[in-house]
């Protein structure tokens, strides 16, 4: 239907609720990490010592972001999946079977694929604030703990935003060309 939006089955809410976890975890440590760094001035003596300090503590925290929120994504789907399924056949009498037959019937594959392009899109998210943050970090203690605060709360922001727009992209008409295109 032209102008359609579908709406996205449940676990579309996976990854979001993912990213939100590690953004109050690992966000928190990125940026408490380097704003520790940074105002005890060791990342000025990676200067000193020739080393860009972006590429050499920015970048590989990208890199493990983009690559592990999806994968701890899929296992918080598979994990709700295989959870729901237990509830729903040990308090509703619902079977295994007429569940994984539900379930085929509303997960499309471009469900899984947008589901892991908006993790990587929050794990870069979560990656370049936390240590933006921590880059940016002055004050000594305090100022530690308030760009630790600051980047859980900037990511928090940024991942609910960018779900809408990702969502109104993946789930709308967009999405829907990209999925027959691909063969989903």
């Amino acid at each position: 239907m032209a102008g359609c939006w579908r709406s996205p089955w449940p676990g579309e809410l996976t990854p979001v609720l993912t990213a939100v976890i590690v953004a109050g975890r690992v966000g928190a440590a990125f940026a408490a990490e380097i704003g520790t760094m940074a105002v005890t001035e060791q990342i000025d003596a990676l200067q000193m010592l020739g080393t860009e300090p972006v590429d050499y503590l920015a970048t590989p925290r990208l890199i493990a972001c983009v690559l592990m929120l999806p994968l701890v994504t899929a296992l918080a789907l598979v994990t709700g999946y295989t959870g729901a399924m237990l509830v729903s056949e040990g308090l509703f009498g619902i079977t295994r079977q007429v569940f994984l037959n539900s379930g085929q019937t509303f997960l499309k594959p471009w469900d899984l694929v947008a589901a892991m392009v908006k993790s990587g899109v929050f794990g870069v998210a979560i990656a370049l604030i936390g240590t933006q943050w921590g880059l940016a970090t002055t004050g000594g203690a305090k100022g530690v703990g308030q760009a630790t605060t600051s980047a859980v709360v900037t990511s928090l922001l940024v991942i609910f935003t960018s779900n809408f727009f990702l969502s109104w992209l993946l789930f709308g008409e967009i999405g829907a060309i990209a999925a027959q295109s691909l063969g989903f």
